[in-house]
Parts: structure tokens; C-alpha cells; sequence
């Protein structure tokens, strides 16, 4: 088996032990074939990516090849642009749909309208079998007569239609004599089952709606649990690798391919279903329903806001392909549900850029500087590495002038016990630069500080033989007021405050963050202007950022905060 050389080595998991045994026992004669089978119907989110990570991971590393099939089903809520953003998003967290020996082979990506007509076959074929009826009662009637988790469902009074009959009905459905919810076919199994999905499930509706692949070609559209399980059949899928929502729909899987393997449509053996926990993250939720709600109801900018849990928004944020797939590495594989913090996924984030990432510094919430003996006019360079442990990589130079901007937290007029920063008297350093003392500062009418004043120590200078005779507990971030660049800097944050929401029954907006999102002007070393899109700087003390790839233009980025340089939330 094989692994990125940045991702976490591959650890055995059930899944990987079912594959290890069909291998030693030679069931599918050393053949590994996964599938990842996302509706078209919303953007891909952050629980998507395991599922990605363990479908494409396994395939790969057992040197099989997984396939990529949309599961279009239902054209009432699919449409092209998530057909190609799940793609796209595929693509980025770094998986293929090709064989890893024949890259150049046809992809193995699949739709399930592409099996629409023998779905239709099979479907008539149940019915010839005596395995399958069309059920003429309202969905109301059907919903009463199915029991409950105690109570035994009722036979439906079209449940003994015969052959012929069955036959007739559900080609004129097919044809568009009938109304939506007219009719349905349903599978003839056990309506006393302890089961509910055995309970006589629907497989067909009537459903005139425009399909974005077949268009009008159909009225009739199989449901989900009917078409997955015979896709797979048709694929070869060996594993069918789902999450555990699935689990109580194994047995209808396996229900269908084994009616059809015994009438001769599909030769044994067949895939096997096996499921595994889903994400829950915490801070986020991955309800497509919710996430849709999320945007509609303008509470974010879109499905790429960088607040979302979606693959769209998480690659604007500044996320990487690489960090996603050491998350999902770190979180395992396993049968049992649980909780992921959210700190898990923003750490593996941290881990990946903090070898990558090149530094700069960036001032946030500006205060000006004056160095009163600084002569006017002259601008002093100043030089820091481009990775502090990284020295090959070189230096980047940024000026110092007579003014400049500091964070407003490293002045304070009246410190508090432990503070080593700017205060009157007070010396620090000005990082990569001299040591400066304070000596006033300036205020305006409202008594808000507006500048402050210092003296330098011109032999004081970092990196020169002087620097080592000034011992001071304070190091500032600065930038040049005459060089430096304003940009736009938006500091994200968690989307949600509460860790679980809508737990317990609470409206889920309840617990939005009013301060994911805050927009601040701030002062950035000169260099970043020259950041292209997409790029990941670490503004030092600050966190990670990403030059925005939908805002940014060339020569004035606009910058995301990815994650901050520590796990603020754990205290």
C-alpha cells in the first residue's frame, strides 16, 4: 500500500481487514473497486471528504480504481453546476476516477441516468418474478399501512394484482398516462418485517420533471436504494463503502441483487455493502438541507463563503487538499459514531502550512509610531527570513522609516503587572529592527490614543554586533507607514459558537457566531502585495492567511484568515 508522503501513514481498519480476507481468499481474484456516489443536488461538504478520502484512498492503495457516479435520481432538485463543482472538488482534494497503472484509460466516472433503461428492465423483470407491484394507493395510505417499529405494516389491497396487470401499469407509467403519485412499484418482501425498509419499499415514482441529462425522455425515476445497489452490480463495485445511516438498508441491498442473481442478470459474487461512521464535526453542520438554508436565507455569502463547511468554502478559506487528507487520516475509520472536534481539523491545517508557509508581518488594528530622533527622510532596510527554519529559502528586505504602524495592543498607558510591550519608559524591540524607548504619546479630543512617541538606539540594530549589549523582554511587529499596503484582511472564524447546533431541538441559527466574519483595513509588509490568489502566507503572530481567489486582483490581494497560529476555543 501507498501513501502521500505529507499524508499520515495509512493505518488498518475494518474495512481494510474485510479486503485483506477477500484477498487472501481470492473472492474478487485480487480486484479492489470502490465508488463515491454523491447526489447532485448541493455542493460537497467537510463529511463528504471522508467518505472521498476513505472510497478513493482504499482503491488507490490497493492499487484498484474508484469510480465516481451520480446518484441523479431525482431531477427536481439536481442541476449541472453541482455535477461540476463535486467534480472540481474531487479533483482538488487530489483523487482520480482513473486506474493508478492505466492513467490514460477511459475515467470511470458514471451517472446513474446512464442506466436508466435496464433499471426500467430489471424493474419489469421483478415483476415477472412475482418480486414486485404497482401499488395504486395515495402516499398517505401508504405511510399509515406501513406500522411502525412495533406494529406490523398492512398489506396493501393492490398487493395481489398479477403479473400481467403489474406489467401493463407500469408501462403506461412509464408512457405518462398518470398523474405525480398516481401509482408507484413497489418491491413484494415482508410487510411483517422487524426491518421497516423491507416493509414492501417503493422502487418506482412517477415524477414529470425536466431531468438535466435526459430531459423529458422519462416520467418514471427509480428511487435510491433500488438504483445504488443494481448501479453497483453493473459497475463490478467489490466493496460498496457507505456511512452508517445505510446500515438498516443492507438487507434491501442485498435483497435486490440476490432476486436478480438468481433470475441470471448479474453473476455472483456480488458487491458487498459495508458501512462506516460518519463525520460529526463539531462547530459545523453537514445537513445539506441546513447548509441550503444557510444560503438562501443570507446568513452567508454563498456556498463558497469561507465560513462554510462545504469543499468550496474551505478551499476559498485557504484550507489544503493535503491538510484535509491528514485530517481524515487522523481521524480514522470505525463502526461506532463520535464526535470530532473541530480543533482536530484547524490543527492538521496548522501542521501542513507551518513547513510551507512564507512569513510576513501584517499590522491589524493599526497605531502610528513616530521615532522622533529617526532622521527625516531616511529609510533604514531591514532583513528576516522567509521561513525561520528554513534558511535556504533567504531573506526578505522591508524599510523602517521615521513612522510607522504597530498593533494597538503593544502600547499601553497604563500596563498591567507581566507586560513587556510599549509603555512610557519602556523599551522594546522592533522585530528584525532597533530598539526603541517610549517616551509620550498623543491623544485626540475623545482621549483615544492616536500616535506614539520613542527614541531609537541607532547600534541597537537586529543581526549587528550591538543588538547584543540592549536586553529587553518586549519584540513588536511594525511596518512602514510610507511603504506599507493597505489591503482588505477578513478574519474568519467558526461559523458556529455552540458546539453541537441545533442539539436538543434548538433552531440551529440560534447558535451562528456573530463574529465569524469581521472585515478590518490593515497595513501589511509591501511584499504581499505581489501574493497571487490562492497563495498562503503566515502573517507572523497573527495566524495563516490565503490571498482571497475570488476577490483578489493583481497587485491588490484581499486576505483570508485560515486559522489562527493556536487553538484559541480550547480554553
Amino acid at each position: 500500500m501507498s501513501t502521500d508522503s505529507k499524508d499520515a501513514p495509512v493505518a488498518s481498519n475494518f474495512i481494510r481487514n474485510i479486503i485483506d480476507e477477500d484477498t487472501r481468499s481470492g473472492k474478487w481474484n485480487g480486484r479492489v473497486e470502490t465508488r463515491f456516489p454523491p447526489e447532485p443536488n448541493g455542493y460537497l461538504h467537510v463529511g463528504h471528504a471522508k467518505s472521498i478520502h476513505v472510497n478513493f484512498g482504499i482503491a488507490r492503495d490497493y492499487g484498484g480504481v474508484c469510480h465516481l457516479r451520480f446518484d441523479d435520481t431525482n431531477p427536481e432538485k439536481e442541476d449541472t453546476e453541482y455535477v461540476d463543482s463535486i467534480i472540481d472538488s474531487v479533483r482538488w482534494l487530489g483523487f482520480s476516477w482513473t486506474r493508478p497503472d492505466d492513467p490514460a484509460a477511459t475515467a470511470h466516472l458514471y451517472y446513474a441516468s446512464d442506466y436508466f433503461e435496464r433499471l426500467y428492465r430489471l424493474a419489469e423483470r421483478l415483476i415477472e418474478l412475482g418480486r414486485a407491484y404497482v401499488d395504486s394507493q395515495s402516499a398517505e395510505a401508504m405511510r399509515a399501512a406501513r406500522g411502525s417499529l412495533t406494529e406490523p405494516g398492512t398489506p396493501s389491497p393492490y398487493r395481489d394484482r398479477g403479473v400481467d396487470e403489474n406489467l401493463a401499469l407500469f408501462r403506461r407509467m412509464r408512457a405518462g398516462e398518470f398523474g405525480d403519485g398516481e401509482h408507484v412499484l413497489r418491491a413484494k418482501i415482508d410487510m411483517a418485517s422487524p426491518n421497516i425498509n423491507l416493509r414492501d419499499p417503493v422502487l418506482y415514482r412517477i415524477r414529470h420533471a425536466h431531468h438535466h441529462r435526459t430531459g423529458d425522455a422519462w416520467c418514471v425515476y427509480p428511487m435510491y436504494d433500488y438504483t445504488h445497489c443494481i448501479s453497483d452490480a453493473i459497475e463490478n463495485i467489490t466493496h460498496s463503502l457507505c456511512t452508517l445511516e445505510f446500515e438498516d438498508h443492507r438487507p434491501l441491498y442485498d435483497w435486490v441483487l440476490e432476486q436478480l442473481a438468481e433470475a441470471g442478470e448479474f453473476s455472483r459474487p456480488l458487491p458487498q455493502q459495508i458501512e462506516f461512521a460518519r463525520l460529526n464535526l463539531t462547530y459545523a453542520i453537514t445537513s445539506k438541507r441546513k447548509l441550503l438554508q444557510l444560503v438562501n436565507e443570507k446568513h452567508v455569502d454563498g456556498w463558497d463563503d469561507p465560513r462554510m463547511p462545504t469543499l468550496v468554502g474551505l478551499r476559498r478559506r485557504g484550507f489544503t487538499p493535503e491538510s484535509i487528507r491528514l485530517f481524515c487520516e487522523r481521524i480514522g475509520v470505525s463502526k461506532a459514531d463520535s464526535w470530532i472536534d473541530m480543533g482536530v481539523l484547524e490543527q492538521s491545517l496548522r501542521d501542513d502550512l507551518d513547513p510551507l508557509a512564507p512569513r510576513a508581518i501584517a499590522v491589524l488594528d493599526p497605531l502610528k509610531l513616530i521615532i522622533d530622533n529617526f532622521p527625516e527622510g531616511t529609510v533604514e532596510p531591514c532583513l528576516a527570513p522567509v521561513h525561520p527554519h528554513h534558511p535556504q529559502r533567504g531573506n526578505r528586505e522591508f524599510p523602517l522609516t521615521r513612522e510607522s504602524w504597530i498593533e494597538r495592543e503593544d502600547f499601553n498607558e497604563t500596563p498591567p503587572k507581566g507586560y513587556f510591550r510599549l509603555f512610557p519608559g519602556n523599551r522594546v524591540r522592533l522585530r528584525y529592527g532597533f530598539v526603541v524607548e517610549c517616551t509620550g504619546f498623543d491623544k485626540d479630543a475623545d482621549g483615544k490614543v492616536t500616535a506614539v512617541h520613542c527614541t531609537y538606539f541607532p547600534d541597537s540594530k537586529s543581526g549587528t554586533d550591538g543588538a547584543g549589549t540592549y536586553k529587553v523582554k518586549g519584540n513588536i511587529h511594525w511596518v512602514s507607514a510610507a511603504h506599507a499596503y493597505a489591503a482588505e484582511v477578513r478574519l474568519y472564524d467558526r461559523l458556529f459558537s455552540d458546539a453541537h447546533p441545533g442539539a436538543g431541538g434548538q433552531d440551529f441559527l440560534a447558535g451562528l457566531n456573530p463574529n465569524a466574519k469581521r472585515v478590518v483595513p490593515a497595513y501589511l509588509e509591501t511584499g504581499a502585495r505581489a501574493l497571487a490568489p490562492d497563495t498562503r502566507v503566515q502573517f507572523e503572530r497573527h495566524g495563516y492567511f490565503v490571498a482571497d481567489r475570488v476577490d483578489s486582483v493583481p497587485g491588490r490581494p484581499v486576505f483570508n484568515r485560515i486559522v489562527s497560529l493556536k487553538d484559541s476555543w480550547g480554553k
